[in-house]
């Protein structure tokens, strides 16, 4: 991304789109009573209050009556069809893990199937969004917690809190081409989660293959544990990678959230919140859920000046539903220089 004199006013960012993260797929409802929800009409309302609070896109797992993880697509289609019935408008992004948690105490946290995980594509009604991995990494991300963010939680039982720590995420190059390929044939659009300079640059390989031929929306994920660092170097090299046409979500974890979030505002991006990313506030002194979370970023967004994206604005930005009909416009419209013959050597951007 080039950042130019004046990217820094208001007036020269788009308007802040917000993800919201509700769900908590790591935690049991006892870890935030009342806040992470077990019913069906519990998980929708929880969709409406991130949104009426500011966020316009909703990460969305499931969970089954006795609180635990959906596995069941029937159980997706459900809170789909009950979150686009209430707010019709806000973008849905199921998340590509369908649920990591470990069946009990002590059982490995994995991810299912690549067979189970392809059948995302055919969710009724689609989502707009499914998170894409792309590159097998480590996943532990405990790494980047203090141990008084597990005091008083089921993380803090040492056989659950090592079975998230040994976690990996399952994204090789046939499984994420065959899941791409699908998603895209059913119009749903991959949102690529991105953990660090190297999976982008194969997002880039998949794009210039002519793998996926759509909008770049990406995720930088900074959770540590085999992903990137929250830190402004490892956001600067990641960046600078990223061409002007993409849409970039920075995405942290604990306490790490909110400061990461404060550089995305001020830098342009757009950013995400919510209890599967952090339970306290930044004094460790009480827990805050995912609506207070995104009424403090709007809160943050408005000193800066910078409006909150409505949700018309959010699906523009991320143009959903639009898709491209050869590699040459797929990588014009998302701001990358063509593939060769004919690019201009030494020259990571095409000049329009």
């Amino acid at each position: 991304m080039n950042f130019l004199d004046g990217h820094l006013f208001p007036e020269n960012m788009p308007p802040l789109v917000i993800t919201a993260a509700p769900y908590a797929p790591s935690y049991v409802p006892e870890d935030f009573p009342g806040e992470i929800a077990v019913t069906m009409e519990q998980q929708i309302q929880l969709a409406v209050d991130c949104y009426n609070a500011g966020a316009t896109v909703l990460h969305l797992h499931v969970r089954e009556l006795d609180g635990k993880g959906s596995k069941r697509l029937s159980k997706f289609n459900e809170l789909i069809a009950g979150v686009r019935a209430r707010v019709p408008e806000m973008i849905i992004q199921v998340g590509g893990s369908i649920s990591f948690a470990p069946e009990s105490d002590g059982a490995a946290a994995k991810w299912l199937s690549d067979d189970t995980r392809h059948m995302l594509a055919e969710l009724d009604p689609k989502p707009d969004q499914v998170t894409v991995t792309v590159n097998t990494s480590q996943m532990n991300f405990l790494e980047q917690f203090d141990a008084r963010d597990v005091q008083g939680i089921s993380l803090q039982d040492p056989a659950v809190f090592n079975a998230y720590k040994e976690m990996t995420v399952p994204a090789q190059p046939g499984w994420a081409e065959e899941h791409i390929r699908r998603l895209s044939a059913a119009g749903i659009q991959s949102a690529f989660q991105c953990y660090n300079q190297n999976s982008l640059e194969s997002v880039e390989r998949l794009m210039r293959r002519g793998i996926y031929k759509g909008p770049l929306v990406l995720n930088w994920v900074a959770i540590g544990g085999g992903m990137d660092s929250p830190n402004i170097y490892t956001l600067a090299n990641f960046v600078r990678g990223v061409p002007d046409g993409a849409m970039l979500t920075v995405e942290s974890s604990v306490l790490n959230v909110l400061p990461v979030n404060m550089m995305g505002i001020a830098m342009g991006l757009h950013v995400r919140c919510g209890t599967e990313d952090n339970l306290w506030n930044q004094q460790r002194t009480a827990k805050i859920g995912t609506a207070a979370q995104i009424a403090q970023l709007v809160r943050i967004a408005g000193e800066l000046g910078r409006p909150i994206a409505t949700a018309q604005q959010a699906r523009a930005l991320c143009r959903i539903g639009q898709f491209y009909e050869t590699v040459e416009e797929t990588l014009a419209a998302n701001g990358f220089a063509p593939n060769a013959p004919g690019r201009q050597q030494g020259f990571l951007r095409k000049v329009a």
